[in-house]
């Protein structure tokens, strides 16, 4: 199933789940390669980012969803392709710089699992090194709302983040932790303009 159509599947089955709001589509750059982050609350948030950008999100996902068939189907034909966690996956690493290379998209959760509203976890400075190493923009995608039958569902893409007085030099692991949270600080107060009751 190719992508512009899982897209529009996916997007008129939607319609009858949730009421989802854009904002920011163009924050998106419009050529080029990105690394996108995303905070993650559910397993949703793959589908629902991923037709709500205006470009195709090749994410980095969790080898377990690729599990259940319908959704592993769905998933990777909006882009997706697994990562095992915890076992350093050098494979993965390759096939998103060769995806950034090519002027592609990475999406990524860098909190790595599934963070309550109330909560908060430190980030992996995954992202930000790709988007080194690369010399593409990090873009900040924040989703709020709950995932409820008709509930609204904020997707706010915020704007893209360079790191061009870093390309020439090597960074360190505090250096990329420093800028890893940094940026999510950044996602995290995406939704602050949003009406009291729609932000997270």
């Amino acid at each position: 199933m190719g992508f512009k159509i899982a897209r529009m599947l996916v997007r008129f089955f939607l319609l009858f789940v949730f009421r989802i709001k854009v904002t920011g589509k163009e924050n998106m750059p419009a050529e080029g390669g990105a690394v996108v982050v995303i905070n993650h609350r559910s397993n949703w948030d793959v589908v629902v980012a991923g037709v709500s950008s205006p470009r195709q999100l090749g994410y980095m996902a969790k080898s377990e969803l690729f599990k259940n068939r319908l959704l592993g189907g769905l998933i990777t034909a909006l882009g997706a392709f697994p990562v095992h966690r915890g076992k350093g996956d050098i494979g993965a690493i390759k096939a998103a710089l060769i995806r950034l290379r090519e002027e592609k998209i990475v999406a990524m959760f860098p909190e790595g699992r599934r963070v309550k509203d109330n909560e908060t976890a430190m980030a992996k400075p995954g992202a930000v090194m790709l988007a080194h190493k690369a010399r593409v923009p990090v873009v900040p995608i924040k989703l709020s709302g709950k995932y409820h039958w008709m509930s609204k569902i904020n997707v706010i893409i915020g704007k893209p983040v360079t790191f061009e007085e870093y390309y020439d030099e090597k960074l360190t692991v505090e250096q990329l932790q420093e800028l890893t949270d940094s940026i999510m600080k950044n996602l995290r107060s995406l939704d602050a303009a949003l009406p009291t009751g729609e932000q997270a």
